[in-house]
């Protein structure tokens, strides 16, 4: 772990520690700060709160939210809810892994794509839909997320 990743992973302890609940807040932060929750910090929140290893990575590996290594520079979010599925994220699904060769929860070789699914986007209107970084996209076929694909600063 690095200095800096530590006085991160310190900050969001002070920010969040005192909530009651605070471990969601405290991983949430460090997320959102370094894009994930390296192994390193487990035990630091683990003391600073008063709980197990045990109990703090339990937390992080039972949560999609959370990823304990570091995403690509562009992560994609198919949604894989009812609404999603009846219009064609299956198919959406098992293209995007092809293209990407990649599946679920894992990262293209270049380091330039993480591909995750997600189970509500809220934009059920326009099934199946897709999240890219923070840019949503609806009535996503095979031959769109292709066109979204490419236009995405990947090596």
């Amino acid at each position: 772990m690095t200095d800096a990743d530590e006085t991160v992973i310190t900050a969001a302890i002070r920010a969040e520690g005192h909530r009651p609940g605070a471990l969601l807040p405290v991983l949430h932060a460090i997320q959102d700060r370094l894009g994930h929750v390296p192994p390193a910090a487990v035990p630091l929140v683990a003391k600073a709160l008063g709980l197990s290893r045990a109990e703090v990575h339990g937390v992080v590996s039972f949560y999609h939210d959370f990823r304990a290594t570091p995403p690509g520079r562009h992560v994609v979010r198919i949604c894989m809810a009812e609404a999603c599925q009846a219009m064609g994220a299956d198919r959406l699904r098992e293209h995007a892994q092809a293209a990407l060769g990649i599946d679920f929860h894992q990262t293209t070789g270049d380091g330039g794509v993480t591909l995750e699914p997600v189970y509500c986007l809220g934009n059920c209107a326009c099934s199946p839909a897709v999240m890219v970084d923070r840019s949503l996209h609806g009535r996503v076929s095979p031959a769109r997320f292709d066109d979204i694909l490419a236009t995405l600063d990947t090596p």
